[in-house]
C-alpha cells in the first residue's frame, strides 16, 4: 500500500450490503424500545428482510421506528463473513451453517472495528513513530478476519483490544500534540446533557466520554480524540469535526447535526440530519 493511499478508505472496511446475507438483520437481537418497534431474538430474521437479503423498508427505517438500524455499521464484517468465512454460501442455502455464521458475525464485527481504528491511526502523519507497530497490528487483525469460523470463535477480542489500544492512544497523543495551544482533557468524562455550546475543544481528549444529549452545537472539535465517545443524541449542529480522531459513522449517525456541521471527508452526512 503506497504512502498516499488511505487505509481507512479501504473497501474491506466499508459495509457492502450487496455481498452480505443480511447478517445484521438476522444474527443480532433487539428489544422493543425507542430504537425498535418490536422484539427480535438473535438468529431470527427481521420481518423486513427480503429474500434477496435486503431491507424492505431501508429508506423508511426511521419513519417505521427502526432508529437502531440507522446507527449500526458492521465495518465490512457482513460481506467478509458471508463471502470469505462461509465462501458465499448463505444460511438460507445451508441451514446447518446458520448458527456458526450468526456467532461469528459479532466477533468479526469487533475485529473490523479495531481494524478501522488502526487504519485511521495509520492515516495520521504525526503518528509516524508508531506506524510500524500499527502496520503489524493491522496485518495481524486483517489476516485473522479471513480465518476459519472455528478460529474466529476462539478469538479473545478483549485481549486483542488490550494490545491495540495503547498504540491507538499513542497515535492520538502524537496527533493532538501537533495542534497548537493547550488541549483539554475530558477522557472518560460524564458529560450527559452538558451545555457545551460553542466550546473550544480543538485537540481535546474525549476518549470514552459520555456525551449523550450534550449540547455541542457550534463547538470546535477539530482534531479532538473521540474514540469510544457515546454521542447518542449529541447536538452537533454547526459544530466543526474536521480532522476528528477515530470518529466513526455510527457515532455521527447517533448524533444530531445540520447542514452547517462540518465532518471529515471520509465520513458521510447522515440523511436524517436537519437541512
Amino acid at each position: 500500500m503506497s504512502e498516499r493511499t488511505s487505509y481507512a478508505a479501504q473497501p474491506d472496511l466499508q459495509a457492502d450490503c450487496g455481498n452480505c446475507f443480511g447478517l445484521c438483520c438476522v444474527a443480532l437481537p433487539f428489544s422493543r424500545s425507542s430504537d425498535f418497534p418490536v422484539d427480535k431474538s438473535a438468529g431470527t430474521p427481521c420481518g423486513n428482510l427480503q429474500e434477496n437479503f435486503r431491507c424492505g423498508i431501508h429508506r423508511r427505517l426511521r419513519d417505521r421506528g427502526y432508529n437502531g438500524c440507522t446507527v449500526f455499521d458492521c465495518f465490512g464484517a457482513g460481506q467478509k463473513v458471508s463471502q470469505v468465512t462461509f465462501k458465499g454460501v448463505s444460511w438460507h442455502e445451508e441451514p446447518d451453517s446458520a448458527r456458526a455464521m450468526y456467532e461469528v458475525f459479532p466477533v468479526v464485527r469487533q475485529l473490523q472495528e479495531l481494524l478501522k481504528y488502526v487504519a485511521q491511526a495509520l492515516d495520521l502523519p504525526a503518528a509516524g513513530p508508531v506506524h510500524g507497530d500499527l502496520r503489524r497490528a493491522y496485518e495481524r487483525l486483517d489476516a485473522l478476519t479471513g480465518d476459519t469460523a472455528e478460529i474466529l470463535l476462539a478469538v479473545d477480542v478483549d485481549a486483542l483490544r488490550g494490545e491495540v489500544n495503547p498504540l491507538l492512544l499513542r497515535a492520538g497523543e502524537l496527533a493532538r500534540a501537533a495542534i497548537p495551544g493547550r488541549k483539554k482533557n475530558h477522557r472518560g468524562a460524564h458529560l450527559m446533557g452538558a451545555r457545551l455550546r460553542g466550546a473550544k475543544l480543538r485537540g481535546a481528549s474525549l476518549r470514552g466520554a459520555l456525551l449523550i444529549a450534550a449540547d455541542l452545537s457550534g463547538s470546535d472539535l477539530r482534531d479532538a480524540d473521540l474514540i469510544g465517545a457515546d454521542m447518542r443524541d449529541t447536538n452537533l449542529c454547526g459544530a466543526d469535526l474536521r480532522g476528528a480522531l477515530f470518529l466513526t459513522q455510527p457515532q455521527l449517525n447517533s448524533a444530531r447535526g445540520d447542514a452547517r456541521t462540518k465532518i471529515p471527508q471520509t465520513l458521510e452526512r447522515p440523511p436524517h440530519w436537519a437541512d
